[in-house]
């Protein structure tokens, strides 16, 4: 447990990738969303796609605490699975950082109606009636999926080189394409987005913590092979 530690020591040495980056970008959504706000001359809520920004560095942090730790942790004798799990850590310590920001955030939205101006950044109206705790362990839950998605797309690199990852991201693509025409084809977009609609926030919580599990792991598996 100590050597994991170690790593999260590590980790936390690239202070911007890990806490100045978020914040720096959250705040500067936040700031812009509300000036954008308070020139929209009506009364009706107004709503912004900019709290996913600072969700988006985490993908970015994820590829950064491979490729720049990954081969330091190596030279110091620690092993991939220590490595991993302290990456890991690390990434959920900022991740529930970030939730707790937000969290607070809506609860000091909803009090002020918006900011006073009907503008809502934090608590959003799919997650408004969860409370604090429900907007907190969404955007956790989202800041840890896009680290794992971007540390997997980084150990597939370190592992087999830039061929082999476009080459993922292709197939990944042709899958994607090939699931909308199938959907298209059975006509059943209708149902699709009736699943989706039909999805509470927890519940949608409950999918992505698998997805970052499956994602966690097929990292492990590449990356208990990779070399510095």
């Amino acid at each position: 447990m100590n050597r994991i530690v170690n790593v999260v020591r590590l980790q936390l040495v690239n202070r911007a990738a890990y806490v100045w980056v978020p914040l720096l970008v959250l705040v500067a959504s936040f700031v812009l969303s509300l000036f954008i706000y308070a020139l929209i001359p009506v009364d009706a809520p107004k709503y912004s796609g900019g709290a996913q920004a600072a969700l988006w560095t985490f993908l970015a942090m994820g590829v950064v605490a491979l490729t720049q730790t990954f081969p330091f942790s190596m030279a110091l004798g620690i092993a991939r699975r220590e490595f991993f799990l302290g990456s890991l850590l690390a990434a959920a310590g900022t991740a529930a950082c970030t939730a707790v920001v937000f969290a607070l955030g809506g609860v000091v939205e909803t009090a002020t109606d918006g900011w006073g101006i009907n503008g809502w950044y934090f608590a959003l109206p799919w997650l408004r009636d969860t409370g604090a705790l429900g907007i907190g362990l969404f955007y956790f839950v989202v800041a840890l999926l896009f680290f794992s998605i971007g540390f997997w797309f980084a150990t597939i690199y370190k592992r087999f080189g830039l061929l082999v990852l476009v080459s993922v991201f292709v197939a990944l693509g042709t899958v994607l394409v090939a699931a909308m025409a199938i959907i298209g084809r059975l006509n059943a977009w209708a149902d699709v987005f009736g699943w989706f609609a039909s999805l509470t926030p927890l519940g949608l919580v409950w999918w992505l913590l698998v997805l970052t599990a499956v994602l966690a792991g097929a990292s492990f598996w590449t990356l208990r092979r990779a070399t510095a």
